[in-house]
């Protein structure tokens, strides 16, 4: 290349170089979108077709500028490789281009057979130049079904209906129009033997002109989008916490202390206080399976469902059954864990059911006592029954409800806490009020999971005699 650069003087060099800077620019500037293009298409993780023969489309339109810039030419022009890059590049266009025609929206047989027909020759071309050459005959070829399908889509791009209806689309066929035209004159006139090659590349600057248009006003309506669902979605939280109950009120033999913390704006944890006075406490938990909205929904049907129970909180067995007859063919195939204890200090007792959720958990006197009495989940089974276990309470317990994606919380190397570790959480808080221990237990699985996978939920009940 050096060698035939020294055949020409400095102002020949320095006048293919003004000439040429427009065109190196542009190619330099599709190669750069193409490279977005095929980046972005990359960070979705999903397969789109548009994206793709886009990114292929834009880089070869580069590529070729930049082969065919004079300087180039004259120091490439005698290898033998560059003799059949250059034309099968040209061809090979053809392949993403009107595979990115028939991916825009034009949908009839016909235009599918156009534009595989179009993708099929072009390649057909650029195997055959770059195999054996380029041959006087394959231009001939190129320029007469190019032209020819030029016009074709012309026509469908001027008459197709989906511009009526499909406004990003109205925007992208005047730029793809400018562009058509463009080559088609550009074709015409090679068919003669008449140089217009520098006006085509212009034309595909109108057409990435109105790409860019349609790009950005979708990247407006997006971002409307979005603020409009996180506006509804603090509209969603702030009415999910209003379902939640207050703190319990002022007991002379229970103190009770509930952490609530959402995976998301909204969640499927849920707890109640369905009795709440001086000598009784009933405490509700509930996981709805999933996460966000939908089960967010059901979860303010689990509160409706156990409002209706109201009757029954005395007996948790026959509560958590009324629930399930509540819930059993309205929750769209989700379900529900949940756990519901009955604690009666005039008896000196608790009684406890829980259908499909994690074990309560006693403390008493330094040690660790696990309360289970599981039925099966809530709205999945018609003649799911449940059971009572009852027991003794003592001054000084304390019992600990929570959902599963407490002992589900994850470490970063993917261990899961377990109950034998919020066991040992349990039992150091024994010095704590109920309010610092459950602050503390929330601290701890925090700290153990900073990238939170689940809801959180805990309730910390503790209990004294008085006399």
């Amino acid at each position: 290349m050096q060698a035939a650069l020294m055949n020409y003087n400095a102002s020949d060099v320095l006048h293919a170089f003004y000439r040429d800077a427009p065109f190196l620019f542009l190619g330099s500037a599709f190669i750069t979108v193409a490279l977005v293009a095929a980046a972005f298409s990359a960070v979705r993780r999903r397969v789109d077709p548009l994206l793709i023969y886009f990114a292929l489309f834009a880089g070869l339109y580069g590529l070729r500028l930049w082969l065919r810039a004079s300087l180039v030419r004259v120091g490439l022009r005698d290898l033998a490789l560059y003799q059949r890059v250059v034309p099968g590049i040209d061809y090979l266009i053809l392949v993403p281009a009107f595979l990115f025609f028939a991916a825009l929206g034009l949908r009839t047989r016909t235009d599918r057979q156009l534009n595989y027909t179009m993708a099929g020759i072009g390649g057909a071309l650029a195997l055959a130049t770059f195999a054996f050459g380029n041959r006087g005959i394959y231009d001939q070829i190129n320029n007469v079904v190019l032209i020819l399908a030029l016009l074709f889509v012309i026509g469908r791009i001027i008459f197709a209906r989906v511009y009526r209806t499909d406004p990003d689309f109205a925007a992208i066929r005047w730029g793809l129009l400018v562009f058509i035209i463009f080559a088609l004159a550009v074709n015409v006139a090679d068919f003669f033997s008449i140089e217009l090659t520098r006006l085509e590349p212009f034309g595909f600057v109108a057409f990435l002109a109105s790409l860019g248009y349609v790009a950005a006003r979708r990247t407006l309506q997006r971002d409307q989008k979005l603020n409009e669902i996180q506006n509804e979605l603090e509209v969603a939280r702030r009415i999910q916490l209003s379902i939640l109950p207050a703190e319990f009120p002022k007991s002379a033999h229970f103190q009770i202390a509930s952490r609530y913390v959402p995976m998301t704006s909204v969640a499927g944890d849920f707890y109640d206080y369905v009795v709440a006075d001086d000598h009784q406490a009933g405490l509700l938990i509930a996981d709805v399976s999933g996460h966000g909205v939908p089960a967010a929904l059901i979860a303010s049907m689990v509160k409706l469902a156990a409002s209706s129970q109201r009757n029954h909180a005395d007996d948790p067995a026959r509560f958590l059954a009324g629930m399930n007859a509540a819930l059993y063919g309205n929750t769209q195939n989700q379900f529900v864990t949940a756990a519901y204890v009955h604690l009666d200090a005039k008896s000196g007792e608790f009684r406890y059911s829980a259908a499909g959720h994690p074990p309560m958990l006693l403390l008493r006197n330094g040690q660790i006592t696990k309360i289970e009495e599981n039925g099966l989940i809530l709205a999945a089974f018609d003649f799911a029954a449940y059971a009572n276990a009852v027991h003794k309470l003592d001054s000084g317990d304390r019992l600990l409800l929570y959902t599963d994606g407490i002992i589900e919380a994850a470490n970063a190397s993917g261990e899961f806490l377990g109950h034998d570790a919020l066991c040992d959480l349990l039992k150091n808080t024994a010095d704590l009020s109920s309010s610092s221990a459950a602050d503390s237990i929330m601290s701890y699985i925090r700290r153990w999971s900073p990238r939170q996978d689940d809801d959180l939920t805990v309730l910390v009940c503790d209990y004294r005699r008085t006399i």
